[in-house]
Order: C-alpha cells, then sequence, then structure tokens
C-alpha cells in the first residue's frame, strides 16, 4: 500500500519521505512509482527551503567565510566588482555593501541576498 503523502511538517516527516524517496528515486517514467518520486523530490526540497537555518552572521563575516570555502581573494572580488578599493573598505567594514555589490557577491558567492543586506556597524 503507498503512503498518502502531504506537506512534510517535522523531521520525522522528512525522514520518512527521504527513505521512501532512496526506495523509489529509481523509478522510470512508465513506472507506478514515479509520480510518488516526483512529489517526494517536491516535498523534500520544500521542506528543506522552508527549514534552512542560514548561520546568525554579520555579512562581511559571511562573505569572508564564503571567500575562503571557495579560495577567493579580495582581489578576485574586486575583479567582478571593479574596484579594489572599495571591496578592501567593505571588508574592514569601513563603507556598507552597495545593492550593486549585494547583487554580484550573492552570485559569486552563492549567499542568497537576504543574508547580505542585513543591518552591521560600520568602523
Amino acid at each position: 500500500m503507498k503512503n498518502a503523502w502531504y506537506l512534510l511538517e517535522d523531521e520525522l516527516d522528512y525522514r520518512k519521505a527521504c527513505e521512501r524517496f532512496e526506495e523509489v528515486k529509481y523509478a522510470t517514467r512508465e513506472s507506478p512509482d514515479h509520480k510518488e518520486k516526483m512529489l517526494l523530490a517536491f516535498l523534500i526540497d520544500d521542506y528543506g527551503k522552508r527549514n534552512s537555518m542560514l548561520p546568525e552572521l554579520d555579512p562581511i563575516e559571511f562573505i569572508k567565510i564564503r571567500m575562503e570555502d571557495f579560495g577567493y581573494k579580495p582581489a578576485d572580488l574586486a575583479k567582478a566588482y571593479g574596484d579594489k578599493g572599495t571591496v578592501s573598505k567593505v571588508l574592514n567594514y569601513k563603507q556598507a555593501l552597495s545593492l550593486n555589490m549585494i547583487r554580484k557577491f550573492s552570485k559569486i558567492l552563492r549567499i542568497p541576498a537576504e543574508a547580505l543586506i542585513k543591518e552591521y556597524k560600520l568602523q
């Protein structure tokens, strides 16, 4: 008997959905399990989006962590942004991130823009 799936509300629901997905993940389009596989993929993704927790970091610390993750130097960000001096000022808390920087850094460093628009103190 197949499970009746619904929005995943807690970690237990999530684990059950993941376990079932592992059982049906290779179901072909012709298989009776294909639609269930597709629904489970959607539900698992939705649960992850609703429950992902971004670390409580100020935007500059988040940028520095992601730079380290990718092996980037300030010069790499300057190439993308176009101004080495401004990037240096931002990374040293001397100048706030601009909207243009937020857009570019969000894309390059794969940081959600919401994480970069948080307020933080300048020196």
